[in-house]
């Protein structure tokens, strides 16, 4: 009886200490409404950009995103993204997207042809002050063992 226990409150304790992912939680579907649309990303904020580069999205320096446009579509969660910058590479690509409950914008940059749930590699970033014509996005990097926070702004378009 004393090992049934026992064996009872392990499991309790592991399946209490499960942590969650931020692709499984539920979505909020009132913040994707209010994102969905055409926006330009206006702004790349972060302390020391005069001293330190930031690749965004493993796709290219954080400043090419100045000027991006992006389409978010809310009711399937797809979209596009479009670098367009002149002194950078130029770069389109579509895209995955929603918001959980906790606030994570949950993104996925796809191939040509590829279909997102072929994708393993995404970014989980902050939703912050959030309204009907602009947006931030928040990444967290880490810059000399320090936490910094990089700050995306949206703007409708």
């Amino acid at each position: 009886m004393k090992k049934l226990i026992l064996l009872s409150f392990m499991a309790l304790a592991i399946a209490s200490c499960k942590t969650s992912s931020a692709t499984s939680t539920k979505i909020d579907s009132k913040s994707q409404v209010a994102i969905r649309g055409n926006w330009t990303l206006t702004s790349v904020t972060y302390p020391s950009s005069d001293f330190i580069k930031v690749t965004s999205f493993g796709l290219a320096d954080s400043k090419c995103f100045e000027g991006s446009t992006w389409k978010f579509v809310a009711n399937n969660n797809s979209g596009e993204m479009a670098l367009t910058k002149s002194d950078c590479a130029a770069f389109s690509s579509q895209i995955k997207w929603f918001i959980n409950k906790e606030g994570e914008f949950i993104l996925k940059v796809l191939n040509a042809g590829e279909k997102a749930k072929k994708v393993r590699n995404g970014y989980v970033l902050k939703v912050n002050v959030q309204s009907e014509n602009s947006f931030q996005l928040i990444d967290k990097i880490n810059v000399g063992n320090k936490p910094t926070d990089v700050v995306y702004q949206f703007q409708k378009n």
